[in-house]
């Protein structure tokens, strides 16, 4: 197995929006703010290739989105998909399985591309793409809430092509030494892929836990739909990532890509960070 990041680009939310009821004065130790209370984020995937197969999970926000839209955002830096997948080696074409831990903008827009003709297309034509079946219904058929967030040109699409396929269930595998469990606070059915590598277990832990300024338990987005149940995902999950010495692999950090946690006297707090390189 080779693990490989896709590093997409960098924007910027609401600090406020990203911490919830926790107060700037806190929050900005670790996640500084600008002028206009935007934090930057990073939007960072995760090739894995064994065998035949090369998965990426997640792809970024993409590009075929208004100006207007993109003006929310502030994209910023030097990644791009296409710079990331020819860094690792790779294009488009070989992608074999496009994984979405869920369906929000910044986490699929990327894996549908615009042509000349104002026409939708897939961005990975060889691929199997795979969504959670209850995640998909949740994400076409959109709350209120997250409605924004949902954007039909992401989705649609790629049931058009006849590319789509469901996983289903709570746990389930996606490929040898490559399993997903799921987390329902953030968005109904988030799938999180748990990665045996070289003696670890590697967590690509996505929306469950952001940055490592979200490792304390009140520290959840106002964006979560569900946040006391964002709670009780968290505590058990970062007991069990304490437990296990389980890393974990932060897709919107903008300065760490990996870290572990450790118990503590407060509860579960952060132990390390590193890059995913430094396990060899």
């Amino acid at each position: 197995m080779e693990l490989s990041i896709i590093h997409t680009g960098n924007f910027k939310l609401d600090g406020g929006a990203m911490f919830g009821v926790v107060p700037k004065t806190i929050w900005q130790r670790t996640n500084p703010a600008d002028d206009n209370n935007m934090c930057s984020w990073s939007m960072r995937c995760l090739l894995i290739k064994q065998g035949d197969r090369a998965m990426l999970i997640d792809n970024g926000i993409g590009n075929k989105q208004s100006e207007k839209f993109f003006s929310y955002y502030y994209l910023h830096g030097d990644h791009s998909l296409d710079g990331s997948l020819k860094k690792a080696g790779l294009s488009p074409d070989d992608i074999t399985d496009m994984f979405h831990t869920h369906l929000h903008f910044d986490h699929c827009g990327g894996g549908v591309v615009q042509t000349a003709d104002q026409e939708y297309s897939l961005k990975f034509p060889n691929a199997t793409y795979w969504s959670h079946a209850d995640h998909w219904e949740w994400a076409t058929v959109p709350n209120a809430r997250e409605k924004a967030s949902f954007l039909s040109e992401n989705i649609l699409p790629i049931q058009e092509s006849g590319h789509l396929e469901f996983k289903t269930g709570d746990t389930g595998s996606l490929m040898e030494d490559v399993e997903f469990i799921t987390v329902n606070g953030h968005t109904d059915k988030q799938m999180l892929p748990v990665i045996q590598y070289k003696g670890h277990t590697i967590v690509f832990v996505a929306d469950l836990l952001p940055s490592v300024g979200h490792i304390p338990l009140p520290y959840v987005m106002g964006y979560d739909t569900r946040p006391l149940l964002t709670l009780d995902e968290k505590e058990k999950f970062l007991k069990e990532a304490a437990d296990n010495k389980y890393i974990l692999f932060l897709e919107h950090d903008s300065q760490h890509e990996c870290c572990t946690v450790k118990h503590t006297d407060k509860g579960v707090r952060l132990d390390e960070t590193f890059q995913l390189s430094d396990l060899g």
